[in-house]
């Protein structure tokens, strides 16, 4: 079956991720969030004919997708559904000791906004789920009809930078007393309701800060983060690199901060790349990308 051309994804920064990675014949690379595989194809192309690419995702529509469009590579895809948190001990599993570059692209792919039916977009009326991995752990419906006013207000406040959280958070549990809350047209109208006109943001819709916490706290994207800036440098041979491409500011502080505290990790982007004019012409949802990157370097930690 082919890729629909709605889930296509233009994969963000892509030429700027290639100058980084220098992908090569000999080559093993990682691409931590596969999606519908922009990011793959293009090293897979780039360090042919012997590269090879070990593609994370947790969502397996999204591989089932992926591994059709990039059949014609064989077996140098490699296709893993699991959290890339996981990947210190799946490559092992591979047989990989060291690879030669890192990919996190931590956005989310056309298909997963558009067609998954799953509530990650507050654009379609859908059932509110939110997760990558629709057979694990809670969803955002039961996340906002059974958390605590406080925790959800702390949970827009801190994932989201929301400023209206509290305000947020009273309304949903003033709405969830008369009935549950079960689709995305539900919380927007929740979130709509509670932020009024004049507190609203200009250029994104009310809800957005809302729908990213809440997706980012029940896929725990954070900590997934967090345990691959943590373990990269033993992951990478020496002179290789980690791209990683953040979609807001909480990720992106993470980032910064975590290569510029880890000894054998030398920063390569003392500002965050962003993607230029002619990219934001054709995809729009480049703007706001920020790619870091840092080189494994020679160091002393055995």
């Amino acid at each position: 079956m082919a890729v629909p051309a709605a889930d296509m994804h233009a994969p963000v920064l892509l030429a700027e991720v290639l100058d980084f990675l220098a992908p090569a014949s000999a080559g093993v690379y990682v691409d931590a969030n596969l999606g519908m595989g922009g990011h793959s194809e293009a090293i897979l192309e780039r360090s042919e004919p012997g590269g090879r690419v070990v593609a994370f995702d947790l969502d397996a529509t999204a591989i089932a997708l992926a591994r059709r469009r990039l059949a014609r590579f064989g077996g140098r895809l490699t296709c893993v559904n699991d959290n890339f948190a996981a990947m210190p001990q799946r490559l092992r599993d591979l047989g990989l000791k060291k690879v030669d570059g890192i990919l996190l692209d931590l956005g989310l792919s056309s298909y997963q906004l558009e067609r998954s039916g799953r509530g990650f977009s507050f654009l379609a009326d859908e059932p509110l789920d939110m997760r990558m991995d629709a057979s694990q752990g809670p969803t955002a419906a039961d996340l906002v009809n059974r958390a605590p006013e406080k925790d959800l207000a702390d949970i827009f406040y801190y994932y989201g930078e929301e400023r209206q959280a509290r305000r947020i958070a009273r309304f949903l549990v003033e709405q969830r007393k008369k009935r549950p809350l079960s689709t995305t047209a539900d919380l927007v109208g929740v979130v709509e309701r509670a932020v009024p006109p004049r507190f609203r943001p200009r250029k994104i819709h009310v809800a957005t800060k809302v729908f990213q916490a809440l997706r980012i706290v029940v896929n725990k994207e954070l900590e997934s983060l967090g345990v691959i800036l943590d373990r990269a440098p033993e992951m990478l041979r020496n002179g290789s690199k980690i791209c990683v491409i953040s979609f807001h500011s909480l990720e992106d502080r993470l980032v910064k901060r975590a290569f510029k505290n880890t000894p054998a990790l030398r920063v390569l982007t003392a500002k965050p790349v962003m993607a230029g004019d002619d990219e934001l012409m054709v995809n729009p949802r480049a703007r706001s990308a920020k790619l870091r990157v840092a080189e494994k370097v020679e160091h002393n930690d055995s």
